[in-house]
């Protein structure tokens, strides 16, 4: 049961859990390296430019990645009210995970076109199947009985959201195992579950 003193407003949780959001964001750039002129040869800049196609394509699967939670951690804050220890422990491994990201977000861009592609793909695919399940336990503990949740909240809002991280995970093990055939079909994949599971109301209501 909720002591008075934990029964306050997720405002701190949301400013802090921003904060890292952005951040994490922030330092994917850092996995893309400017040419150096020493290393550009005859080809010229614009060779070496094309050349980084894939931290082009982790950058942009990572940040489309980390946009679309960052909007569904907004949605489920909208419904949460309240908070306790153990809520502040799961948004805390969810951020741990987010902050994780850019290595295996590096690893990807470094290792796509070689050898060892296929496992760099499935550590940045298998680092999201730990994320999504994250989410899934975040919001199975928020609203378990509704305790933690608006008073006004739509049963309907509640199994919409319920039904989006029950299929994430299983969407994202999906791109995991498809890593071990083909790294780069691992990555289109990651980037259109960002993009189809970042827009709100994903499943639609029936």
């Amino acid at each position: 049961m909720l002591t008075p003193s934990a029964e306050k407003n997720t405002g701190r949780i949301e400013f802090f859990s921003d904060g890292v959001f952005a951040i994490a964001m922030t330092l994917l750039v850092l996995a893309i390296r400017v040419p150096a002129v020493s290393n550009l040869g005859e080809e010229g800049l614009g060779f070496a430019l094309l050349g980084l196609w894939p931290h082009y394509l982790a950058f942009v699967t990572a940040f489309t990645t980390i946009l679309a939670m960052w909007v569904n951690h907004h949605r489920i804050f909208t419904f949460v009210q309240k908070t306790d220890h153990y809520l502040l422990y799961w948004n805390g491994l969810l951020l741990l995970l987010i902050t994780f990201l850019p290595f295996p977000t590096a690893l990807l861009a470094e290792h796509l076109p070689h050898t060892e592609g296929k496992l760099a793909g499935a550590v940045f695919a298998g680092t999201l199947v730990a994320i999504a399940l994250t989410f899934k336990g975040l919001w199975r503990y928020a609203a378990r009985n509704n305790r933690l949740l608006v008073k006004e909240i739509d049963a309907r809002d509640i199994e919409q959201i319920t039904r989006q991280h029950r299929y994430g995970p299983i969407l994202y093990l999906m791109a995991f195992a498809i890593a071990f055939l083909s790294a780069g079909m691992s990555a289109a994949l990651c980037l259109c579950l960002g993009v189809f599971i970042g827009f709100k109301g994903w499943p639609t209501r029936d």
